[in-house]
């Protein structure tokens, strides 16, 4: 049997073993250096051309606790003015005062209605910022099925499901290329039937391997 799938029967385990099970603050994530990020694959990038404004924001990284457990994940709506189209997890941007794990529900709500009884949150993975500026910080969370959901139709094109024993099979961490503001640069990829996981969402997926299953 695949070692990847072998693991995944001790998911639970492993990840209150191995998640943080303290989060820092909205003041905290925007504070020092993110542990990952869009660069991880672009060591030689040195920055950006200009000065920006980093926005805090959370995601629920939802495993939805089937017979396999299985990860949900969303399509942004074509219609919006950034990241249209790509697949992300549920959340946004952290208001003034709310921590992250009330965010990242908060936000699941609100894009796909998703009831947080029926979330379980196991802890947190490593701060990810985009070259977009965002930092941010993803909230594993265990979902128990009986759930409906309703996609934000201003926000969430599609809302689909991925065995989380693909996603952490590092034989479908692949790595891509596209030119981006006149440079080349590298990122993670998941294709899976038909969506293409990439970038920031490839990218903590990535890192919940690493700090959660990889050997």
């Amino acid at each position: 049997m695949d070692a990847a799938v072998d693991f995944i029967p001790d998911y639970r385990r492993r990840i209150a073993a191995l998640a943080t099970q303290r989060w820092p603050s909205r003041e905290q994530i925007l504070e020092g250096k993110a542990s990952r990020s869009d660069q991880d694959l672009n060591p030689d990038h040195t920055g950006y051309a200009e000065p920006r404004e980093l926005r805090a924001a959370a995601v629920l990284v939802p495993i939805i606790e089937r017979d396999e457990p299985w990860v949900l994940l969303t399509r942004r709506s074509d219609s919006l003015g950034s990241h249209s189209g790509q697949v992300a997890f549920p959340g946004g941007k952290i208001e003034e005062g709310e921590d992250p794990v009330t965010a990242a529900l908060r936000e699941a709500e609100e894009e796909i209605g998703l009831d947080r009884s029926f979330v379980e949150v196991a802890g947190v993975l490593d701060i990810y910022e985009t070259g977009t500026g965002f930092r941010i910080l993803p909230v594993i969370g265990f979902v128990k099925p009986g759930f409906v959901l309703l996609a934000a139709e201003a926000e969430v094109a599609e809302i689909f499901e991925v065995p989380l024993s693909f996603l952490m099979n590092p034989a479908n961490h692949e790595q891509h290329n596209a030119v981006w503001r006149g440079e080349r640069r590298e990122y993670y990829a998941m294709p899976y039937e038909g969506h293409y996981i990439w970038g920031a969402t490839a990218g903590m997926l990535k890192n919940f391997y690493d700090r959660v299953f990889a050997d």
